[in-house]
């Protein structure tokens, strides 16, 4: 069996990570913004240009233009580019959540483990989830031609693991309601700041701890055809 881990909600904190990195930025530049502020509404304007874009619109084209979304949002004036290299190299920074390292290798201890992640393939190098996986089971977006919450980026993902059952760890509510509408046997891994979609599909397991996820992602695969 497969294990895949969504990147950037599951395994990372990024909000943390990101936020941290655009507050030193505002307090460099005198701005009178959070980086909270910052990063959600980065993080919003990027999430909704991923729901009709497909490759080969890369990630980082996504992320640049919902950065200077988010400056002109705010009236700031800004070299976007250099600012949009400065923040994806403070990824290699973003921390894990607590409980991530061993709950992922208590998982490999059975399973092969692996990322389905929205990001291009060179971001997800320098995360720290990286090396607790797979590398030859990072599914990017670049890498299977879709975005979530596309179906095709799921099925493009189970079929690049076929024969072998592939299950989904999510915890946005758009990953859990795209990875069941897609077909997919999902886990829900709850994280703060993260809702279902009530309008959406629920999922058969949900966990609060990492540490329970061996337990869950083997009980869902028993659960599926």
């Amino acid at each position: 069996m497969i294990v895949t881990f969504d990147l950037f909600s599951a395994l990372t904190d990024s909000r943390s990570g990101g936020s941290a990195f655009l507050g030193r930025l505002a307090a460099e530049r005198g701005w009178s913004v959070s980086g909270q502020d910052l990063y959600d509404r980065w993080d919003g304007h990027s999430k909704a240009a991923q729901r009709t874009a497909r490759p080969p619109v890369t990630f980082r084209d996504l992320s640049r233009d919902a950065l200077a979304r988010t400056y002109d949002d705010l009236g700031l004036e800004a070299d976007v580019e250099a600012d949009l290299t400065a923040l994806q190299a403070s990824v290699v920074d973003w921390p894990l959540w607590p409980d991530v390292a061993a709950g992922v290798r208590a998982v490999a201890e059975r399973h092969r483990v692996g990322i389905l992640s929205n990001v291009d393939d060179d971001l997800a190098r320098t995360t720290r989830a990286h090396a607790l996986v797979d590398p030859a089971l990072v599914l990017t977006s670049e890498r299977l031609g879709a975005y979530k919450p596309a179906p095709e980026l799921y099925a493009a993902a189970a079929a690049a693991v076929a024969p072998e059952r592939l299950v989904h760890v999510a915890a946005s509510g758009r990953d859990v309601r795209g990875a069941l509408e897609a077909g997919l046997a999902t886990v829900r891994l709850v994280r703060p700041g993260h809702v279902l979609d009530p309008a959406g599909p629920q999922p058969p397991v949900a966990v609060t701890d990492a540490g329970d996820l061996l337990r869950a992602v083997e009980e869902v695969a028993g659960g599926v055809g």
